[in-house]
C-alpha cells in the first residue's frame, strides 16, 4: 500500500494526515500548535511540521507529501538562507497604510489587470513595503522572499542555513504553487509570471521568489516526492474536490468565500480577489476577519457555551428582532475597514432579549460571508451549492440559519482537516497523475428557506461604515 501525507500549516496549528494513495483512506493524523499573534518566527513551523509528522507515524512508506499553509505570510530570508525577522501573518494589518501607498501609485485597476487582486493589508507585496518603510536596514539585507509553506516545503527538503540543514541554502531551489503565488501581488495568475517591477516597487530591490510549479508537479524530497502544496483555501477546495458550481464558504478564524471556475476572475472594487487554485483552474474569494470568533465573543457576553447558544439563537424568529450585529471585532478585510470596531443596532426594549443576541450574532457571522457569495456571483460565477466548512459549521444554529440567510442551497460536509486532506490528494496526485475522486461525506443539508429581509437589514447597517 503506497500512502501519501497532506500537511495544513495554519494560522493556529499544525495538522497533518496521512492517508492511502488509491482510496484515501484515513491512516494517521497528527497535530502540534503554533504560537499565537500576527507575526511569528518561522522556526515554530517547523518545530511543528515535526511534531505532528511524528504523532501521524513519520514519513516512512511514504510516497509523497504535500504542504498546505496560511496564505500571504511574509518570509524574508538573507542570503545564507536565515530567517531575517519574524514573518508578518496575513492578519497582521500594520501594512494597510503600505497597502494604500500601492494601490495609490500603480492604480486599482492596473493591479488587478496585472495580478488579478487590488492589494490589501494581507497581501504579501503590501508587507514587504511595509519592511521597506519601517525596516530598511532589514529590507536591505533581503535574498529571497517566500511564503510559510514554501519555506516549510524547502525546509523539508533539506534545505537551510548551513548550520540546520544538509543541502544548505540554495535559495533557488525555493517552489510554490499558482495559489500561493496568487496572494503575493506580484505574480499573475493569468500570464503565470512574477511581476518583478511590482515587487520591486514593493521591497525597493530585486530578490529570488520561489519557482511556480504545476499542479501535478513534484519536486525530489529525502526518499519521497514533494509535491507543489498550495495556500490554504485552495487546498481547502481541492480537499471538498470542489468543481465549478461549487461555492465554498468556510467559517475559521477568518470567514472566507471561494469558488472554483475555469476562468480568470477580476474585481476592480478588490472585494473578490481573482487567485488561482490548486487544480490549474481559478478560485475567486472573498475573505473576513470576522467569523467563528464572533461567535466565541458573543457566547462568553451571555455566559453560555456554544451548544447554549446554539439553543438561545434558534428561540429567536428570523430577523433576531430587529437586532443587527455587524461584527467587526478586529476590524475587516472584506470591506478593508483595517480600523474598524462592531456595532450592534436595532434594539428596542422589546427585542433586547438573550436570544436575540445569540441569534445576532449567527445571522451577522454568515451575513458578511452571504454578501461575500453574493458579490462573487455578480462576477458572473455560478453557484449551485454551498458547502458549509469549519469549525462553527457544525453548530446547529449555524446550519439552520445559514439555509435562511444564503439564498443558494448549503451542504455541510463531515468536519474534517479539507486543506491537509486537500495536500494529501494532490500528493495522491502527483503519485498517480490523475486528480483522486475520493469520496466527501456530507453530514447535514439544511432546509432552503432564504429570508432576504435578514441580509437587506444587515448590509443597511454596514453601510453606515
Amino acid at each position: 500500500m503506497t500512502t501519501v501525507v497532506g500537511v495544513d500549516s495554519s494560522t493556529q496549528s499544525c495538522k497533518v494526515v496521512v492517508r492511502d494513495a488509491d482510496t484515501g483512506a484515513l491512516l494517521g493524523s497528527g497535530r502540534s500548535s503554533h504560537p499565537a499573534g500576527t507575526e511569528v518566527e518561522p522556526a515554530h513551523w517547523w518545530t511543528a511540521l515535526q511534531a505532528a509528522i511524528a504523532e501521524a507515524g513519520g514519513l516512512d512508506g511514504a510516497g509523497a507529501v504535500s504542504i498546505g499553509g496560511q496564505q500571504h505570510g511574509m518570509v524574508v530570508l538573507d542570503a545564507d538562507g536565515r530567517v531575517i525577522r519574524p514573518a508578518l501573518l496575513w492578519n497582521d494589518t500594520r501594512s494597510a497604510a503600505a497597502a494604500a501607498d500601492l494601490v495609490a501609485e500603480v492604480g486599482a485597476a492596473e493591479y488587478v489587470a496585472r495580478t488579478g487582486v487590488v492589494p490589501v493589508a494581507s497581501f504579501t507585496a503590501t508587507k514587504l513595503r511595509w519592511l521597506r518603510d519601517a525596516e530598511p536596514e532589514n529590507a536591505a539585507r533581503v535574498a529571497a522572499v517566500c511564503l510559510p509553506h514554501d519555506w516549510l516545503t524547502w525546509r523539508l527538503r533539506g534545505y537551510g542555513p548551513t548550520d540546520e540543514s544538509e543541502l544548505g541554502p540554495v535559495l533557488e531551489e525555493l517552489v510554490t504553487d499558482r495559489s500561493d503565488a496568487s496572494g503575493t501581488a506580484y505574480w499573475s495568475p493569468m500570464s503565470g509570471e512574477y511581476d518583478r517591477d511590482l515587487l520591486v516597487r514593493a521591497l525597493g530591490h530585486d530578490a529570488v521568489l520561489p519557482r511556480v510549479l504545476g499542479e501535478a508537479e513534484a519536486v525530489a524530497g529525502p526518499g519521497f516526492l514533494v509535491g507543489p502544496g498550495a495556500g490554504d483555501n485552495a487546498a481547502a477546495a481541492l480537499g471538498l474536490d470542489a468543481r465549478p458550481g461549487d461555492v465554498v464558504v468556510s467559517l475559521g478564524t477568518s470567514g472566507t468565500v471561494f469558488a472554483a471556475t475555469s476562468g480568470a476572475v477580476g474585481d476592480v472594487t478588490g472585494t473578490v480577489a481573482g487567485f488561482a487554485d490548486a487544480t490549474g483552474g481559478f478560485l475567486p474569494l472573498v475573505c473576513t476577519l470576522n467569523a467563528a470568533r464572533v461567535l466565541d465573543a458573543i457566547a462568553g457576553l451571555l455566559g453560555v457555551d456554544h451548544a447554549e447558544l446554539a439553543r438561545l439563537a434558534l428561540q429567536a424568529e428570523p430577523g433576531a428582532g430587529g437586532a443587527v450585529l455587524v461584527p467587526y471585532f478586529e476590524g475587516e478585510r472584506t470591506p478593508n475597514l483595517p480600523g474598524a470596531t462592531a456595532t450592534i443596532a436595532g434594539l428596542t426594549l422589546g427585542s433586547t432579549t438573550r436570544e436575540n443576541l445569540a441569534r445576532a450574532a449567527v445571522e451577522g457571522m454568515l451575513c458578511g460571508l452571504a454578501a461575500g457569495v453574493t458579490a462573487v456571483q455578480q462576477l458572473g460565477v455560478e453557484a449551485k451549492r454551498i458547502l458549509l466548512i469549519g469549525g462553527a459549521a457544525a453548530n446547529p444554529a449555524v446550519q439552520v440559519i445559514a439555509g435562511q440567510v444564503f439564498d443558494v442551497p448549503v451542504e455541510v460536509p463531515s468536519p474534517g482537516e479539507y486543506v491537509a486532506d486537500g495536500a494529501a490528494r494532490q500528493a495522491a496526485w502527483i503519485l498517480s497523475g490523475s486528480r483522486p475522486t475520493w469520496p466527501v461525506e456530507l453530514v447535514a443539508a439544511p432546509a432552503s428557506d432564504p429570508h432576504p429581509e435578514i441580509l437587506a437589514a444587515y448590509q443597511a447597517v454596514a453601510a453606515r461604515y
